[in-house]
Formats: C-alpha cells, structure tokens, sequence
C-alpha cells in the first residue's frame, strides 16, 4: 500500500476544527497568504468572490438535492427527474441563482490541477453572471492572472472545498458561509484601517440601531450601504422574531458610491438571502439620487463622516431646513434622509459628534429647524473605541417624521419630546484598541427606548419609561431651545445615579464614624478622669 499522503498543515488544521469561528480563522490565515500577490484594492472582492461562488454552488446543489428527493416521493421516474433537475424554473422559482455545470464549486475543485485553477474561476464567474442577471457586472473575474500565486490559489480552493460548513449544531451551510462572508468584512476593515470604514459598520452598532428601529415590514432605505450591513442585520432582526420565512416583509433600497463596495453589498445580500435594490449601479447620492421617488419607511445609514468635497447644488429641493455648508456634509446626510421619510417614517444615523453641537456655516440653524419641525425623536452618545476604523467620537440621530400615538398602533404621544440617551460607559473591550455593546447593553438601550415610545414591544415586556440620572431624559423643545438647540445628551440627563448614591452612603459613613469618634472621645474622657485619681492618690 502506497504511503498516506500528508496534507497541507492548513488541511489538517481544517480537519480537526469544530467551531465556525476555528474554520473562519483558518481561512483568513490560508487567503492571507495570497495578499502580497494580488493587487491590495482588489483583494477583498478576490477572497469575498470565492466565498461567493461556494455559496451559490452549494445553494443550488441544496435545492438541487430536495427537487430529486421530491420527485420521487411523486412517483416520476429517473429518466424524467434527469429532465427537472436540469430546469432552472425549479431553481430561481424557488429563489437560488442558476448554476451552470462548469461553474459548480465540485466541477472546479475537480478539474482545477487539470485546468489550471485560476482559468476555471474567472469562466465559473463569467458564466454565472451570463445565466443570472441581477448579477451582472457584479463578481470578479481577477483569478487568471500571472501575478497570482496559483499553487496558493489552489490551496485555498482545497480549503474552502474541505471546510465542514454544514454540521456545525443546527445552522445550515448557506448560513454558515453568510457568517463566515461578514467575518472576512470584519477583519478586511480593520486591516485598512480608517478606509474599512467606507464599506463596514461595527455589527453591535449597526444591531443597537435595528433593534431601536424594529423594522419588521416595509421599505429600507441606507443612502450610503456599504457592505450591505444594515440590510443584513435587519433581515437577521425579522427571522430572530418572526421566523425565517419573514425575510421578504422588508424591501431593501440602497445607494454606493464606490464601484467595488457596491459589488461586495451586491454579493453579501445575496448570500444572505435578501432581494435588494441595490441599483443597476453604483453613484453619488447627492449628485445622482438612484431612488429619486422613494419614501421608506426606514432609514438606516452609517454615511461617512465630515466629508469637505461633496456634490453640493443650493437649489436642491432637499435642503427644506437650511443649505448645508460645502465643506461638511453631516446635515446635508440628515435632510437627504428626512426628505426619503414616509409620513410615519423613522430613522437611525451614524454621526460624528460634533453634528450635535456645531455652530459653523449655518449648521446650528438647521438643527434647530430640524428640532422646531419635531423632527429629533432621540439622541444617542455612543462609547469611544467602537469604531476600530476612526478615532472621531460618534453618535446616533433617531428621526421619526411622526410622534403621535398613530391610532391603532397605540404609541405614546411624544410630540413636543427628545429622548436623550448617554451610553458613553457602556460597552466592553474586546482588545487594547476595540468596544463592542454586549447583548444586555443593547437590550438596556432598545428597551428604554421603546419604554420611552410605547411600542408594541414595551407593552409586551411591561416596560414603563422613567429619566434615569446619568443615563436618560426626555426633554421637551422648551429645554432643548434652553439648551441652544445643542443635542449632546450629557447636558441633560445630570448627575449620573451611582455617583448620587456614592454621596449618600460616604454621607452614611461619616455620621457613623463621627458616632465612633464621639464615643472614643468619652472613652479618653473617662480614661483621663481614672488616670488623674490614681495619680493624685498616690500624691503626683
């Protein structure tokens, strides 16, 4: 018998994993390995477009796999069952991409020594967005190139082919490959540094505003979507609910400037699932609006901040509340969304901090246009160290063009009202240099929120809102105009309760250790009368 081959030690390191985030690791490190031979901008749609492929690939061979088993059960013969297998009505019926043969993962991972790997990629990529055209334009087609180490690329295939995505408790191999699609997000953004921030929002950010939001139905809409992550986490929100046929409840709007990051959104909605309008391409928002007569009913957006060169036209019907000033587009960002609002419309924005406060080129005049129309339902401070990819302190706007109870959704009526959250303490580091919000922080903040508005959720849970010193207040506009129209919520939620209670016990502690003073006082009173006798009995 011929001696056992031994296997690449990221093979056997692949083999002996058990966790999703143990094969997620060890794919990073074997794709790591290609980075110093593919071009550094490319990199990510290179790695993320293989990640891709294996999803549809095993996507239709899923489905491919019930059809057979439910043609049987129907009595048709094989001969026949050959036939339906072959037909992609009973694939894209049932909302998986087409796949031709030559473009299956296990065709590849078969003929790539033969063929050579990197050929086969870039005509798998090909025909794929030739048979499914909401794909067109979309997957790379940059694995044939002589720059390309070819013996790592096939490694890497022989990996991806290996890792055990389905088995992995009760998840399902596509949901696996979606997870391990946002890991790598993850990780590219905080290896480029501030540029990751173009195209990835932190998860427990983009979460904290979903679960404020609760957008189980209707219109989404992200100005500036990245990655997709809003979109993503939305559709996550709906299952964990409602359950996974929900998903399609939501319609998903979305706009990027930046060619390839509009192609990562592209692929990672549909690896998750999610029929999203994403537009036939990519674009400015400012200067070319691709949903111009849209009105969502959510609105989502980490937009990038402070931008000083953006396409600013004076006369634009958006700018209702004041022209934003040309060298930042922070409140040019909020009316763009405020004008995409729906007549009962909410939204949740990423922001720098300094959109609450700035006075600069006519800023402070529009927040307090926005604040007169009511337009600010909440204002959250957010941590430092939340975003890896920027050091500039941020915040989140809540917006709700409606604070009436809403008739039959039985709201409270918050007209006239601001919440103000301070969640600067919250959160945990993760390393030397990153906070995530934990589960029981996000619920701490959504709660008091939907406490605050009364939502069906509240009611539910029985959760009634109270200020909380140091933590929350709800402020009517009489306070906020006491205020400048200044939206920092340190300014009006006060003293933080700990620090309150922390007086009254050192106040406690006092008292009690003055008694114990006096007390010994007496003692050394009595003492010294003893003394004095003894000493003045014995004639001192």
């Amino acid at each position: 018998m011929p001696p056992r081959q031994k296997k690449p030690a990221d093979q056997a390191e692949l083999f002996s994993a058990s966790t999703a985030k143990e094969i997620q690791d060890i794919l990073w490190k074997a794709a790591d390995k290609l980075r110093g031979s593919i071009d550094a901008a490319q990199y990510k749609e290179f790695v993320l477009g293989l990640i891709f492929l294996k999803y549809v690939s095993d996507a239709f061979e899923e489905r491919r796999t019930e059809l057979a088993k439910e043609l049987a059960e129907d009595g048709i013969s094989e001969e026949q069952i050959g036939d339906f297998l072959e037909d992609r009505d009973e694939y894209t019926g049932a909302h998986v991409f087409w796949v031709p043969e030559t473009a299956r993962w296990s065709w590849i991972a078969a003929n790539a020594k033969a063929q050579g790997v990197g050929k086969l990629l870039d005509e798998a990529m090909d025909a794929i967005m030739r048979e499914n055209a909401s794909l067109t334009g979309v997957l790379p087609k940059i694995f044939n190139q002589d720059r390309v180490d070819q013996k790592r690329l096939g490694e890497l295939v022989d990996l991806i082919s290996d890792a055990r995505f389905g088995g992995n408790g009760d998840k399902p191999a596509q949901d696996l490959l979606g997870e391990v699609y946002e890991y790598f997000l993850g990780n590219f953004a905080r290896a480029e540094g501030k540029r990751g921030g173009e195209f990835y929002t932190p998860s427990s950010v983009v979460r904290l505003i979903v679960e404020i939001l609760e957008p189980y139905e209707g219109r989404v809409y992200d100005p500036a979507c990245g990655s997709g992550g809003m979109f993503v986490q939305a559709a996550k929100f709906i299952e964990a609910h409602r359950g996974r046929g929900h998903k399609t409840d939501i319609s998903v709007y979305g706009q990027e400037l930046n060619e390839r990051t509009w192609r990562l959104a592209k692929m990672n909605l549909a690896i998750h699932g999610i029929d999203g309008n994403l537009a036939a391409r990519w674009g400015d928002t400012f200067a070319d609006d691709k949903h111009p007569d849209l009105k969502a009913d959510f609105v989502m957006a980490n937009p990038p901040f402070n931008i000083k060169d953006w396409a600013r036209d004076e006369t634009d019907p958006r700018w209702k509340y004041g022209v934003p000033p040309k060298n930042n587009a922070n409140y040019a960002w909020l009316q763009h969304m405020i004008s995409k609002l729906g007549e009962r419309g909410t939204a949740g924005i990423v922001l720098a901090n300094g959109s609450m406060s700035s006075q600069a080129s006519g800023e402070g005049e529009i927040r307090q246009a926005l604040i007169e129309a009511d337009l600010v339902a909440c204002m959250v401070a957010l941590p430092s160290q939340l975003f890896r990819t920027t050091q500039i302190p941020a915040c989140l706007w809540f917006l709700s063009k409606d604070k009436s109870p809403q008739g039959a959704r039985r709201l409270d009526d918050r007209r006239g009202e601001i919440l103000f959250i301070d969640a600067r303490a919250m959160g945990e580091m993760v390393d030397r240099t990153e906070r995530v919000f934990s589960g029981s922080d996000l619920r701490k903040i959504a709660d008091t929120y939907h406490a605050w508005r009364g939502t069906a959720s509240a009611r539910e849970e029985g959760l009634t809102y109270e200020d909380v010193p140091g933590f929350c207040y709800s402020a009517d506009l009489e306070k906020a105009r006491e205020h400048g129209y200044v939206l920092t919520p340190g300014r009006y939620v006060g003293a933080v309760e700990a620090e309150e209670e922390d007086a009254q016990a050192l106040a406690e502690r006092i008292s009690k250790l003055t008694e114990e003073l006096y007390e010994l006082f007496d003692k050394s009173a009595e003492l010294e009368k003893t003394v004095r006798k003894q000493l003045g009995e014995i004639g001192v």
